[in-house]
């Protein structure tokens, strides 16, 4: 399994009780995350310095309650790449940061191609994973 751990831009500060708390540039929020099995918050000041949290319905879908204002949109960068991010209706913010070891490999395979490259970017979501497959020709 390759880490994407070359952000600058993106953080996961900490993980409890189903939540992650995560900095996207100077914006603090935090999401469900199923995943998240632990139950203490190793850095729990972290948690007060929160901008925005995203509140679970019940009956499905959710809202963002919000600490702090934050833009519309901001942007964040990976490398020479640069992501539009928006807190969206359904907990996400229109970017997936796991998704940059591939982006790293993409990258990597253009830049040693020797040819000119297409990129067809092919996404999916289930609710459940996400997953992107490049396909270069």
């Amino acid at each position: 399994m390759n880490i994407a751990n070359n952000w600058k831009d993106y953080e996961i500060l900490d993980m409890a009780n189903g939540e992650k708390l995560e900095r996207w540039k100077d914006v603090i929020l935090v999401r469900p995350d199923p995943q998240i099995i632990w139950k203490d918050k190793s850095f729990s000041e972290k948690w007060n310095k929160v901008n925005a949290k995203y509140i679970r319905s019940n009956t499905g879908g959710g809202r963002w309650e919000y600490n702090k204002k934050i833009p519309n949109s901001w942007q964040i960068k990976y490398k020479n790449l640069t992501f539009n991010i928006k807190p969206m209706g359904f907990k996400h913010t229109g970017l997936f940061p796991e998704q940059a070891v591939n982006w790293d490999w993409m990258m990597e395979k253009i830049k040693n191609a020797n040819r000119e490259i297409k990129v067809l970017n092919l996404f999916a979501y289930t609710g459940r994973c996400n997953s992107c497959l490049f396909v270069c020709w």
